[in-house]
């Protein structure tokens, strides 16, 4: 039963991951990744076909073995995040103290997201 769980998640994950190929707003690679974890646990044959696609692969290797987000996907987030605050302001006029949690929650996962490396650490 849990095998068939992760292996339903990892489905909808790439299939997300597909969609936000084509939805610039979305991200992609982190659905990847995650997709990748759920098959590591549910069906090996499905996590190899994305550590070797060469289109996804790399970015899931180097997440998986450095914690690494390369420069063009940290500038993707953070505009992505700047555009989604501008959107949710004009849209739903919030209150403050809900503008101030929203903000405060973006920031932290800007934080989260510059704090990791863009590549390698070589010692």
């Amino acid at each position: 039963m849990k095998k068939l769980f992760y292996l339903t998640l990892g489905l909808a994950l790439v299939a997300t991951g597909i969609i936000g190929i084509f939805l610039p707003l979305l991200p992609t690679t982190i659905f990847f990744i995650l997709a990748a974890g759920c098959f590591a646990k549910s069906n090996p044959h499905l996590e190899n076909w994305i550590l070797t696609h060469p289109k996804i692969g790399p970015s899931v290797i180097h997440w998986q073995k450095h914690k690494i987000i390369p420069k063009k996907a940290k500038f993707l987030a953070f505009t992505g995040l700047t555009f989604g605050y501008v959107m949710f302001l004009k849209m739903s006029h919030p209150t403050l103290l809900l503008a101030v949690a929203v903000a405060l929650m973006m920031a932290s996962i800007a934080v989260y997201i510059a704090s990791r490396p863009s590549k390698p650490i070589t010692t």
